[in-house]
């Protein structure tokens, strides 16, 4: 919605003095700042002496455009001259918008108000009863107003030259901070360039190190090895000796002494190889050989040989592989070692009730799953028992205790065989190892594959 203010005649001189005054008066009432006041009376003042140079008259009319646009007609008659445009240009500098319409004979000038609050209604008539017709003063006087307009209008340059002069230097000793601190950060990039390059350098060295010292711990449980299994295995034969068919007669006391001999070195000598293959499969060099097994021969084989060793008469053993492949494509030798170290290691900590073995298939994957109702694991300890020679402290008996490898030396092959090993346990009422082989391609056993020895 538009809104009329104030018109005003303009036909000499001391009229574009008025015009210029009623402009600044207007350019106030509706809320423009100071500088904008100085435009809009200066663009006015501008195109008025064009139009009077041009022996014209005009009618200049102010109004406001909606609540924050004021707008400037000026319509101006037929003249004998010209209108210049210079003046017009210059507007054009001042003010948002200028337009000039030389067949109407129109100047349109707006400029939009910005920084205060648009009058309403009740403002506006009292614009308009305050502006009313304009009385025009002396040149003089309009003289000495544009030199105090431009004597504050130097005075806000002079002002801004300097706020932007600190400004430049604040910047300067910015960039100049900035500077330092950007070498500075440099530097110490570089410096921990170095760092790197050197802890680099300081790993690679500790890495060949590690290297040599696992070649050397390799062919030392290798020359280990053949050197304690021949002796190892002369003892065993010496006691298959004394205590076969054959041998000299012993007391009870004697037999059972060349018993202990012979147990001490199979463990021995069960342990060497133990420490040979955990080696071997530490560097890479431990292959498996995969061929059918008959699983229910190789669990009654298990059973048969750790019988001796399950325990007192409270102790029952029990291996049922029904569930499972009657044949599986594995390593035997390993599989059996492994399955023998969780079933040994199953008997060593259970003073009572039921060590088992099963078997079954499960997402394609073959099961082998070792329960027993010993002593447990506490929590804290359950990742440890798979770290070399680490024992659980607080076991059953002084006796029970072994050499801390049976867990990892399981997981170990387990691991060369392609598959996984992993424990859960809970004190006081038992543990169960799972390991989980890849996918046989044979169906499942349905026969005699269920083996069950009480002790």
């Amino acid at each position: 919605m538009t809104e009329h203010l104030v018109t005003i005649v303009v036909r000499d001189d001391r009229d574009v003095f008025a015009v210029r005054r009623l402009g600044r008066e207007v350019a106030e009432a509706v809320g423009l700042d100071d500088l904008d006041r100085i435009r809009v009376g200066t663009a006015l003042s501008e195109v008025g002496r064009e139009i009077v140079a041009g022996a014209r008259d005009a009618e200049v009319t102010f109004r406001l455009n909606g609540p924050n646009v004021l707008v400037v007609s000026i319509d101006y008659s037929p003249g004998a001259g010209g209108i210049a445009p210079a003046g017009v240009t210059l507007a054009g500098r001042l003010m948002d918008m200028v337009d000039h319409d030389t067949d109407r004979r129109t100047i349109t000038m707006s400029k939009r108000v910005t920084g205060g609050r648009p009058p309403d209604s009740a403002s506006l008539a009292e614009i308009r009863e305050r502006l009313g017709e304009p009385i025009p003063e002396g040149m003089l006087e309009e003289l000495r107003q544009q030199n105090r307009e431009l004597a504050a209008a130097l005075e806000d340059a002079q002002e801004q030259r300097e706020r932007l002069l600190h400004l430049n230097a604040e910047l300067e000793e910015t960039n100049q901070g900035v500077l330092a601190l950007y070498n500075q950060l440099s530097e110490e990039l570089e410096e921990t360039n170095r760092g790197v390059v050197a802890l680099y350098a300081e790993l690679d060295e500790k890495s060949a190190q590690l290297r040599e010292a696992s070649e050397a711990k390799n062919r030392f449980w290798a020359t280990i090895s053949h050197e304690l299994r021949t002796p190892l295995n002369s003892v065993i034969g010496l006691v298959r000796l004394l205590l076969g068919p054959g041998g000299e007669d012993l007391s009870e006391e004697q037999h059972l002494q060349v018993e202990l001999i012979g147990d001490s070195a199979r463990t021995l000598l069960a342990l060497v190889s133990e420490l040979l293959d955990m080696a071997k499969a530490e560097s890479g060099l431990l292959t498996p050989q995969f061929a059918p097994v008959d699983l229910p021969a190789l669990a009654d084989g298990l059973r048969l040989t750790l019988r001796p060793t399950s325990g007192s008469e409270g102790l029952r053993l029990t291996v049922d592989v029904s569930q499972g492949p009657a044949v599986v494509t594995t390593d035997e030798v390993l599989l059996t070692r492994i399955l023998r170290n969780l079933l040994s290691n199953a008997l060593k900590f259970t003073a009572s009730g039921e060590v088992s073995l099963k078997a079954g298939i499960e997402d394609d994957t073959v099961l082998f799953v070792v329960t027993d109702t010993g002593i447990g694991i506490p929590e804290q300890y359950q990742h440890r028992v798979f770290e070399e020679f680490y024992q659980v402290p607080g076991t059953l008996k002084a006796d029970a205790r072994g050499t801390g490898l049976g867990l990892p030396y399981a997981r170990r092959l387990a691991e060369a065989l392609g598959g996984t090993l992993t424990l859960a346990s809970t004190p006081g009422e038992g543990t169960t190892v799972t390991v989980r082989l890849p996918p046989a391609p044979v169906a499942a056993a349905d026969g005699p594959g269920s083996i069950k020895e009480g002790r």
